[in-house]
């Protein structure tokens, strides 16, 4: 059987929850993978004033996924930025974070409680769906002593995940994604791209991974891993004499701020086995005709799911996907910011479109993906 069943796994995971500003349903199946990689955190209520939702695509084992749920929202909190309402600062510096904590003794014995089984060599572990309850994670931010043991001198696992995560405070949404999980607003049914898929060939993502001494193979770096940013991954991550933003493998994240209007209609947070299967419009297309007839957000989770099943376009992949609904969006411009701070994507109503510096909607269409989950959020307006 391998990494993969006989036949897909089609139980699902679905929940709902809201607050004052929005309601979200979550739907997850593992589909035919021998175990789920992915994980999703949910936090309606990260403060008074934000929202934050992230996802989680593992590969090589789950457990740099389940880690990321558990703590990066954390270390957004932690940081001295946020308190000084610096959300893109904080949130790179979560990103970044991860990796560190996951060195060392104290690194290694997390790994192995959040894992089912545990190689002592790498790290890598391999488990179910999982994700942290609310509650169960923002209450108590985690110091992170440092140990002393037998696994001090571990430099992280070997297997790793992407982060695509939304925060929302007030009226503005902060995207901050590492790797080919993908972000994409509808506006007045219109699909924008709101992160960029970080794939070894991009010419941004070739310069470093050459520059610190890697190399591209059959679109994989190193002939292995064929994202170009993630967290984990630490056999990348190794040169000495390179900042973490510059080595073969960065969790350095892309990061767009996006200020709401009334036109928007949701935000659709997902995995890269959902892009496999259907464009950002196409997709768009499907939740706004599920919308039409299903008030329940967690049905119109499970109805995507149910989409994908169809054995003639089913790839042999595991997936998480997470959908936010929004106030809908005029039009949306973007604006350079300094080399520290993030891209700005303003919406504006009386702005025209700069088509050319948005990130376009994909128009790919490969008719044989498998993927298990689906997140959807729509605010109250």
């Amino acid at each position: 059987m391998g990494v993969y069943l006989s036949t897909p796994k089609t139980e699902k995971f679905s929940e709902e929850g809201e607050n004052g500003r929005l309601r979200y349903g979550l739907s997850s199946m593992q589909g035919w993978r021998a175990t789920m990689e992915d994980a999703h955190a949910a936090y309606t209520d990260l403060d008074s004033t934000t929202s934050f939702f992230g996802v989680y695509d593992g590969h090589g084992g789950k457990v740099v996924a389940k880690f990321c749920a558990k703590y990066l929202h954390q270390q957004v909190l932690k940081h001295e930025a946020y308190s000084a309402g610096d959300l893109g600062t904080s949130v790179q510096k979560a990103f970044f974070r991860m990796d560190e904590m996951m060195r060392g003794q104290r690194g290694w014995r997390e790994l192995a409680v959040l894992g089912d089984k545990i190689n002592k060599f790498t790290g890598m572990i391999e488990g179910l769906i999982w994700s942290p309850r609310g509650g169960d994670g923002h209450d108590q931010v985690d110091d992170w002593a440092f140990e002393e043991g037998p696994h001090s001198d571990f430099s992280g696992p070997t297997s790793g995940s992407t982060a695509c995560v939304a925060i929302i405070r007030n009226n503005q949404l902060l995207v901050a994604n590492a790797g080919d999980s993908r972000c994409v607003i509808s506006r007045k049914g219109q699909a924008y791209n709101l992160s960029r898929d970080h794939k070894p060939d991009l010419e941004v993502e070739r310069e470093r991974i050459l520059k610190a001494g890697g190399f591209i193979h059959a679109g994989r770096v190193n002939g292995s891993l064929n994202l170009a940013r993630a967290i984990g991954d630490m056999e990348f991550k190794q040169n000495k004499f390179l900042p973490a933003e510059k080595q073969i493998v960065t969790a350095n994240p892309d990061i767009n701020v996006v200020e709401l209007c009334e036109d928007d209609d949701f935000v659709v947070l997902a995995c890269d086995g959902i892009w496999d299967c259907l464009s950002s419009q196409q997709l768009v297309d499907f939740v706004h005709e599920q919308l039409n007839s299903e008030s329940r957000l967690s049905v119109v989770c499970e109805r995507v799911l149910d989409s994908s099943r169809n054995p003639l376009r089913m790839q042999r992949r595991n997936h998480q996907l997470l959908s936010k609904g929004m106030p809908n969006q005029n039009q949306l411009r973007v604006n350079e910011a300094s080399d520290v701070g993030p891209d700005c994507l303003d919406l504006c109503s009386d702005a025209s479109f700069a088509t050319e510096t948005l990130l376009p909607p994909s128009l790919s269409y490969i008719p044989e993906p498998i993927w298990e989950g689906f997140f959807l959020f729509k605010f109250w307006w």
